[in-house]
C-alpha cells in the first residue's frame, strides 16, 4: 500500500482505506485504540467477531470503519446497526457519517421520539446503512420500508445494554429476517451467559476479542468523595465548581425532578447548566447534546437513564450529586470520563445517611475513595425547614374539620364549615338532582 505521510499510517497498517484514512485525520485520531487495532483486521477478513472493550475506547470506529469500507456504493441497504438508545444511535450516526465522509456513503438513524415522517424521508433516500433502536426499526419493518433482502452486515452495538432493557425479543425479530449470509458482529462491556446465548445462535465461529481487562474502573480516573448533608449539597456545589472550572462535566442526580431542579438553580446562579431527563422531547435532548458534545453548556445535569448512550470524550468531570443506590451505576457514570487515554475526575457527594452506599462502592472496585475538601467550604447549620422537602401537611378527613389539642389552641380560631369541600367527587353514576 502507498504510503501517504499526512495520513495515519498506523490505521493504514491495519488495512483501512485512503478515502477513509483522510476521514481518520479530519477527525484527529493518530493511532488506533486497542479494540481497533484488535478487531479491524478481523473485520476486514470477514470473520463474525465478538468484541469486548469498555466504554469510551472507540468501539464505533473499530467496527465501523471495516464495515463501511466492504459496502458497496452501487447498491442499496447492506448493513444494520442496532443501539440500546436513541442517545447511542445518534452518536453512532454521527461517528459513521464522519468516517464515511469521501466514501460516499450515505447512512441513515431510525429512533422513538422523532417524527416517522422525517425518518421515512430520509430512508427514502436509500441508505447505505441503518443505525436503529430495536423497537423504530421493528416499526419500519413492518410498515415495508425496511428491505433486509440485500443486508451483508449486522452490528449489534452494547449488547449487554439492549439485554438488560429488555429487547432480547426485538433482536431475534430483526436478525431473523436478515439474511443468514451475513457477518455478524456484537460489542459489548461486559460479557454474561445470556449474551454468549446469543451470540452462539445468530453468529457463526466468532472470533473473541476482549481487550477490556475485566476492570470496573481505570487508573485515570480521580477518585474522591466529599461529605455533605441534603440541604448544604447545592452550596458545595457551586463553590466545587467555581474553583474547578470543569470544561466539560455531568452532574448526575438519581430523579428527573431533581435534575430539573438543580439544572434551573445552577443557571439562576450563573453556571452554564442544561438539563436532561426523560421528560424532554427529542428535538430538545437533541439540541442539549448537540450544544454539550461542541462546549457550548459546560454543565449536564443528567439522570443515568437519559444519559445512556453520551459518547463524548472530552467529559472532564463527572460528579455525583446523589450517590446512586446501586453500585454498579456508580460504575457507568464514572467511565464517561477518562475516555480514550485522557485523566478524568470522579467526585462524589455522599450524607451522613448514605455512609453505606459509598462502602459498597468502595468494595465493588476493591479500593477506598478518600475525602476531599473544597477550599473555603463551611458546613451550615440545618435550617428550621428544609427547603428541599415539602412542609407537612395535617391528615384531614375530608368530611369533618381539623381536631384541635385543647379548647386553648381553638380559641381565637374559626373552625372551618363541615361540608364535603371542594374535592369532594361523586361517586360513578350517582344521579345528581
Amino acid at each position: 500500500m502507498q504510503k501517504h505521510p499526512d495520513l495515519p499510517q498506523a490505521f493504514a497498517d491495519l488495512g483501512i482505506e485512503t478515502r477513509f484514512l483522510k476521514a481518520i485525520h479530519e477527525i484527529g485520531f493518530t493511532e488506533p485504540s486497542d479494540i481497533q487495532r484488535e478487531l479491524i483486521p478481523v473485520a476486514l477478513a470477514g470473520k463474525d467477531v465478538f468484541g469486548q472493550a469498555r466504554t469510551g475506547t472507540g468501539k464505533t470506529a473499530a467496527f465501523g470503519l471495516p464495515i463501511l469500507q466492504q459496502i458497496l456504493p452501487s447498491e442499496r441497504l447492506q448493513a444494520i446497526c442496532l443501539a440500546p438508545t436513541r442517545e447511542l444511535a445518534v452518536q453512532v450516526t454521527t461517528m459513521l457519517r464522519q468516517l464515511a465522509v469521501h466514501a460516499g456513503l450515505h447512512i441513515v438513524a431510525v429512533y422513538g421520539g422523532q417524527k416517522m415522517a422525517t425518518q421515512i424521508h430520509q430512508l427514502g433516500k436509500k441508505p447505505h446503512m441503518v443505525v436503529g433502536t430495536p423497537g423504530r426499526v421493528i416499526d419500519f419493518m413492518r410498515r415495508g420500508m425496511l428491505d433486509f433482502s440485500g443486508v451483508r452486515f449486522a452490528v449489534l452495538d452494547e449488547v449487554d445494554r439492549m439485554l438488560d432493557i429488555g429487547f432480547r425479543d426485538d433482536i431475534s425479530m430483526i436478525l431473523g429476517r436478515v439474511p443468514r449470509e451475513r457477518q455478524t458482529i456484537f460489542v459489548s462491556a461486559t460479557i454474561d451467559d445470556e449474551i454468549k446465548r446469543l451470540a452462539r445462535q445468530y453468529m457463526h465461529d466468532p472470533v473473541e476479542v476482549n481487550v477490556s481487562c475485566d476492570r470496573l474502573t481505570v487508573d485515570e480516573v480521580d477518585q474522591t468523595h466529599m461529605s455533605v448533608e441534603r440541604y448544604d449539597k447545592f452550596h458545595l456545589l457551586r463553590m466545587l465548581l467555581t474553583q474547578e472550572k470543569p470544561p466539560v462535566a455531568i452532574v448526575f442526580c438519581n430523579t428527573k425532578h431533581a435534575a430539573r431542579k438543580l439544572s434551573k438553580k445552577l443557571y439562576d446562579a450563573g453556571i452554564n447548566a442544561k438539563e436532561i431527563h426523560g421528560d424532554l422531547d427529542q428535538r430538545r435532548r437533541d439540541r442539549v447534546m448537540d450544544a454539550f458534545r461542541k462546549q457550548r453548556i459546560s454543565v449536564l445535569v443528567a439522570t443515568d437513564l437519559a444519559a445512556r448512550g453520551i459518547d463524548v470524550s472530552s467529559i472532564t468531570h463527572i460528579i455525583n450529586y446523589d450517590i446512586p443506590p446501586d453500585a454498579q451505576v456508580y460504575i457507568h457514570r464514572i467511565g464517561r470520563t477518562a475516555r480514550m487515554g485522557n485523566r478524568g475526575v470522579a467526585i462524589t457527594f455522599v450524607t451522613s445517611e448514605e455512609g453505606h452506599l459509598l462502602t459498597a462502592v468502595e468494595m465493588l472496585i476493591n479500593r477506598e475513595v478518600p475525602e476531599r475538601k473544597v477550599d473555603g467550604f463551611v458546613p451550615r447549620p440545618p435550617p428550621e425547614e428544609d427547603p428541599d422537602k415539602a412542609p407537612a401537611r395535617p391528615v384531614l378527613s375530608r368530611f369533618t374539620a381539623p381536631v384541635f389539642s385543647s379548647s386553648t389552641e381553638a380559641a381565637g380560631r374559626k373552625l372551618p364549615r363541615k361540608t364535603l369541600g371542594s374535592h369532594f367527587k361523586p361517586s360513578r353514576g350517582r344521579r345528581r338532582l
